[in-house]
């Protein structure tokens, strides 16, 4: 992912994080480039998260160590999952790369999941934000199979 020029190693005004648009200010300069719009990683991580998880086939996000703490991190925040979880972005002033690591489904073609999870994070990254979504690598990490216990339903069984 080193293609993409990062903000934070630009010039002095720029911010350390996100991509920032910048446009002519004065009377007579259309409203849409008045001004300056920052887009955070966080805000691209999140909206890749939500594309990814939206795919059929896709059971979570994340390797077996961060969906671990995140099942603890999702009861302790009150069921609330983050929707980042598994998910690393690199934005740059106009482009961004995204890094995934998923849970398949038992059953789904890996390579037919892979491509409907690319076409679904660009469509919602570009859309949303205008940057340019230059690769999508994705790592799977696990197969669910349908006899496994979600790592959020571990305590399912016991009374409380």
């Amino acid at each position: 992912m080193s293609d993409i020029s990062s903000p934070a190693s630009g010039g002095s005004d720029s911010p350390a994080v996100g991509r920032t648009l910048t446009g002519r200010t004065g009377p007579g300069t259309a409203p849409e480039t008045r001004g300056r719009t920052t887009i955070a990683d966080s805000v691209v991580e999140k909206i890749a998260g939500m594309a990814t998880r939206e795919v059929p086939g896709i059971h979570s996000l994340g390797g077996g160590m961060a969906r671990t703490l995140g099942a603890v991190t999702d009861k302790v925040s009150g069921g609330r999952p983050n929707v980042s979880r598994g998910v690393k972005v690199e934005v740059g002033e106009r482009q961004a790369a995204v890094d995934l690591d998923v849970v398949v489904e038992y059953g789904v073609p890996i390579v037919d999941i892979s491509a409907d999870v690319r076409t679904s994070v660009i469509t919602a990254v570009e859309g949303m934000t205008g940057l340019e979504v230059v690769e999508v690598n994705i790592a799977v990490a696990d197969v669910h199979l349908p006899d496994e216990e979600d790592d959020n339903d571990e305590d399912a069984g016991r009374v409380q």
